[in-house]
């Protein structure tokens, strides 16, 4: 057994190449073979999102704080609240992030392909589709 617990170690910013505006992940979750889940809480400031990604197996986000905004590619922007439950499917283009004026937590949770990614990151988000 091994335990992680949140608020235990240092936050993280998020890498500008994944992401727009201020991004912190903490408590991450990783798991030794054969699991392949992986994850963490991640805290998006007013206005920040990540980049447009993909996740071979899917991913669920699990939405504990805040305001927020999804969208899948193709459709419309939603909006998160804490409580919210979201599912993209295996390879669906997205992004997720904080509401314009309101920060946004969530937690999200992956599972590695066979070649042990869990995401694919893509380019930024457009203020545009932000917006839309």
């Amino acid at each position: 057994m091994r335990i992680t617990r949140a608020g235990s170690q240092p936050s993280k910013p998020g890498p500008k190449e994944w992401f727009t505006g201020s991004v912190r992940l903490d408590a991450p979750i990783a798991t030794e073979a054969p699991a392949r889940l992986a994850g963490a809480s991640v805290t998006f400031e007013p206005g920040a999102r990540t980049n447009w990604h993909t996740h071979p197996l899917g991913q669920t986000l699990v939405i504990t704080a805040g305001l927020g905004r999804a969208a899948r590619e193709g459709g419309p922007v939603e909006e998160l609240r804490p409580g919210d439950i979201v599912w993209f499917a295996p390879g669906e283009r997205h992004w997720h992030g904080a509401a314009p004026d309101t920060a946004m937590t969530h937690l999200a949770l992956q599972e590695a392909g066979e070649d042990g990614s869990a995401v694919t990151w893509l380019e930024p988000v457009s203020a545009a589709d932000y917006r839309a």
